[in-house]
């Protein structure tokens, strides 16, 4: 099952941030998986030059403040993966829109981490007032996204040469 859909991560204001093309290939419960590539080479100030043709998988659950990108070379060798700190998505028909509260985790195949973001969050979080539950909400998130590499729990126990998105327990 491939699906296109166009996903949508917004401001706090609801004005669109960044829009993309991926495919949804799996669900299993609140997570839908999606997979994407770069069509271009992009220049990233944490992550370095990610190459044209990087494949990827994304990971949205319905009921979580957080996303997780996993990050494929050319080759499929694993690159990274990128967590974005959100408010929880919405999927109708074939669009997939969040609220990006500029709030990030970078993970490393080593399974470092390096927060990044935290200025725009708290500049942000005054600029559009976000209320504490908000504020509250993307701390929590941050938490149980250590809790989940720590414990190599899914997406970051990544298992080598099989993608399978569907039997994992979320």
């Amino acid at each position: 099952m491939r699906f296109p859909t166009t996903i949508i991560s917004r401001k706090f204001d609801g004005s669109i941030n960044r829009r993309w093309e991926a495919e949804l290939i799996g669900r299993s419960g609140q997570r839908l998986t999606f997979v994407g590539s770069f069509g271009m080479d992009v220049e990233h100030p944490e992550l370095g030059f990610i190459e044209r043709g990087t494949i990827s998988y994304e990971h949205y659950w319905l009921d979580r403040w957080y996303n997780v990108f996993r990050f494929h070379r050319p080759d499929g060798t694993l690159r990274n993966w990128y967590c974005n700190v959100n408010l929880p998505p919405k999927f109708k028909g074939d669009v997939l829109d969040y609220i990006d509260l500029d709030l990030d985790l970078l993970v490393w195949p080593d399974l470092s981490t390096v927060i990044l973001d935290r200025d725009d969050f708290e500049r942000n979080s005054e600029c559009y007032d976000y209320p504490d539950a908000v504020r509250e909400g993307a701390e929590s998130a941050l938490g149980e996204l250590r809790l989940m590499i720590d414990g190599r729990r899914f997406p970051f126990e990544y298992n080598y040469g099989s993608e399978n998105t569907t039997d994992e327990k979320d």
